[in-house]
């Protein structure tokens, strides 16, 4: 029972580390360079994309807030100009 046991735990380990030096192989082809460069570069496009997405989320709020502020300290709404006497549409 003992040579059954250490005869799979054998072969187990000799399956586990074919897989492990083929997926190394295939890393250090072109193919798989170039996968792996494709990959990084798709998480960097993603991880702009949230950052340009906080950035402009986080411009939006914090120009409301100053909107606000102008027009509690001086009565006008920003971004409209009081109309004269002399001004035309």
């Amino acid at each position: 029972m003992r040579r059954l046991f250490w005869f799979g735990l054998g072969i187990a380990a000799g399956v586990f580390a074919t897989r492990k030096a083929g997926q190394a192989a295939h890393a250090a082809t072109p193919a798989g360079i170039g996968a792996n460069v494709g990959e990084g570069l798709r998480e960097l496009a993603g991880a702009l994309g949230s950052f340009g997405a906080e950035v402009r989320a986080g411009m939006s709020e914090r120009e409301q807030e100053l909107h606000d502020t102008v027009e509690r300290q001086t009565g006008q709404t920003p971004g409209r100009r009081a109309r004269r006497a002399g001004d035309r549409y």
